[in-house]
Parts: C-alpha cells; sequence; structure tokens
C-alpha cells in the first residue's frame, strides 16, 4: 500500500545552480548531493517542515532518450515546464519577499475562488504557483 509521495523531479537547466536556489530563495535544506557511477547527480532538497518529500533536482540526460533530452531542455530554454504549486501563509508577503531576491513573476498576487495565488519562475524558467488557500465551495466557480 502506497503511504505517501516521497520524491518528485524537477528538471532543471543546472544543478549546483538550482539547489542554491531552492536553498537560498525558497527556503528549502539540502537532503542528499550524490554523484553516482557514470556521473549521474542525485540531488535533493527537501522543505524543512515537510521532510518526506524530496524535490530531485536534475537536468535532462540519460537515461532518457536524445530526442526526449532536447525536448527537455528546449522547453526549459523557453520557460515551458511546469513546476511545483507550494501553499504559502502570505502571498503577498511572499511575492515581496521573493520579488527583492530578484524572482522573476508572471502573475502577482490575484484572488480567486480557492485563494490568493502568484505565479513565478524558479531560476532554471520553470512554473511555480504560491497558493494562500482560503476556504470555497464548488459553487465559487460558476
Amino acid at each position: 500500500m502506497i503511504t505517501n509521495v516521497s520524491i518528485a523531479s524537477v528538471f532543471v537547466k543546472d544543478v549546483e545552480a538550482s539547489k542554491r536556489f531552492y536553498v537560498d530563495v525558497f527556503g528549502f535544506a539540502e537532503k542528499d548531493d550524490i554523484t553516482m557511477e557514470g556521473g549521474y547527480r542525485w540531488c535533493t532538497v527537501v522543505h524543512p517542515d515537510h521532510p518526506e518529500l524530496m524535490l530531485n533536482l536534475t537536468v535532462p540526460a540519460p537515461p532518457l532518450n536524445d530526442d526526449l533530452i532536447a525536448a527537455m531542455t528546449r522547453s526549459l530554454d523557453e520557460g515551458g515546464l511546469p513546476g511545483l504549486g507550494m501553499t504559502v501563509d502570505d502571498c503577498q508577503k511572499t511575492f515581496e519577499d521573493f520579488s527583492s531576491k530578484g524572482v522573476t513573476f508572471l502573475q502577482e498576487p490575484v484572488k480567486r475562488p480557492y485563494g490568493t495565488e502568484a505565479v513565478c519562475r524558479d531560476n532554471s524558467g520553470n512554473w511555480v504557483v504560491l497558493v494562500e488557500h482560503s476556504p470555497y465551495s464548488p459553487e465559487d466557480f460558476a
């Protein structure tokens, strides 16, 4: 029986730069950083409040096939990959904090039926949705 989700992979352009970004800007903590046989780098970060979920920061590389690596790399370069959705306690304050750290926002905080949402990019161009949740019902979307 599955008990929880423990690893989510985020494709990045540069593992070291992304590790620093997720730690220094987003407030994650370093977990693993191991270079394995064949040069594969296993690098994970965790949110301090949820260490059971590791984010594997990885570049598109083998064992993916060459066509997929090229497509993923192109998508990263174009800023077209979805990244993460993260819950925040105060979307406006998080927006201001991340903006002061140079984070690029695609959407400033906006009130939605499910909460206040802002959309930014990580340092590899992945979309990151920040949501300050609020109570809602299906009727709120009519």
